[in-house]
């Protein structure tokens, strides 16, 4: 079972045309007990399912349905739910099968087509987009790599850092003097957060990644003062006590910064939409957005988290379709599964962007607009 890995190529190979059926199956779970008996029920009733309608479907030879069966028995028995997130994903075909956990929930669902089903791959990647958290004071700076609101420390780049020890005769000398510099006046903090500004914009230019500034307000202003990697910071919060640690006292901390940022990238792709409107650059709606996106036009989409669609294909026009009042045999040819998929992974395979918006936000659109290149 998986829950790391999500990388543009691993999707890309997930999205690749397979032999009818691929099947997907996916399930909303749950991180911690009394609910993970009911999660185990729930997949084995799923998984069942899916045999069901391998050995329902007219499409499906058999030497693929034994295979496939076999699959998901593999995938079934690789799921150890005590290392539960949100959701999981479980993708099998002839020959393969793959089980991924996801920190976002799912919907409790079996899809049988020509591709995974991977908008909650898509989507999952896109929530844990991974960032950089630095936590600063005059006796340490630490690293922290955050994705999802996890956060682990790390020891890359040459932190974490602390000041060199300050010398007897020094401090003995200014004693005598009566000068005792406070700890953000002593060129010994300047010198050590310039190294610290150093291996920053060193970090940053190897692996960009949005960063967060967590410390007391005048050691951030001294970093900043000092040095410019700092200015790339999309957010700062003013808490001490936290170059150790704890990941959960951090996390804590950077929550409210953290929907902060995933609301100004909300205003950004609907502020987006807006101008695309203003120069017919635009297309909303089921059926219009599917047009355009068959034409390679789409340079965003933008989708609600949990808009789906099953729809019936005739010609050029998309009729949606109760899924229960579907046969097998239709499916994957004059049925699609779940349309709002289908468009996600053309948009990506021909070098669009795809933003998951919070439900309601596109009631305006049909919960579904796209930015068009021409």
């Amino acid at each position: 079972m998986r829950t790391t890995g999500l990388t543009s190529r691993t999707l890309t190979a997930l999205r690749a045309r397979r032999s009818y059926p691929a099947v997907t199956i996916t399930l909303p779970t749950h991180r911690r007990e009394p609910y993970r008996p009911a999660d185990t029920v729930r997949l084995r009733n799923l998984i069942a399912e899916a045999k069901r309608r391998l050995e329902e479907d007219p499409d499906v030879p058999r030497e693929a349905r034994y295979d496939i069966s076999g699959q998901l028995d593999r995938a079934m028995a690789d799921v150890d739910l005590r290392d539960a997130l949100d959701s999981l994903v479980i993708s099998a075909a002839k020959g393969e099968w793959e089980v991924w956990a996801l920190p976002r929930t799912a919907p409790e669902r079996v899809v049988f087509s020509d591709t995974f089903l991977t908008r909650n791959l898509v989507a999952a990647r896109e929530r844990t987009r991974p960032y950089w958290v630095l936590a600063v004071s005059v006796d340490r700076t630490a690293l922290w790599r955050g994705s999802d609101g996890n956060l682990v420390e790390e020891r890359t780049a040459g932190f974490p850092l602390e000041p060199e020890p300050t010398r007897n005769e020094d401090v003995e000398r200014e004693e005598r003097v009566g000068d005792v510099p406070g700890p953000y006046d002593d060129e010994g903090t300047r010198t050590y957060l310039r190294q610290v500004d150093t291996a920053l914009d060193a970090l940053l230019a190897a692996d960009p990644r949005p960063l967060y500034l967590v410390g007391l307000a005048p050691a951030l202003s001294l970093l900043e003062e000092v040095g410019s990697a700092a200015k790339a910071a999309v957010s700062k919060v003013v808490k001490g006590g936290l170059t150790n640690g704890p990941a959960r006292a951090l996390a804590e901390a950077l929550r409210p910064a953290l929907w902060e940022q995933a609301g100004r990238h909300t205003d950004r792709v609907v502020e987006r939409i807006g101008q695309a409107q203003g120069r017919r650059a635009f297309a909303a709606g089921l059926e219009e957005v599917w047009q355009v996106c068959k034409e390679g036009r789409i340079e965003l989409l933008a989708v609600e988290e949990n808009y789906q669609r099953t729809v019936r294909v005739t010609g050029e026009h998309l009729t949606p379709v109760d899924p229960e009042e579907i046969s097998p045999a239709e499916l994957g040819t004059a049925v699609l599964e779940d349309i709002v998929d289908e468009i996600i992974e053309t948009t990506l395979d021909r070098g669009g962007e795809v933003a998951f918006m919070p439900d309601g936000c596109l009631a305006a659109h049909e919960r579904i607009a796209a930015v068009l290149r021409f």
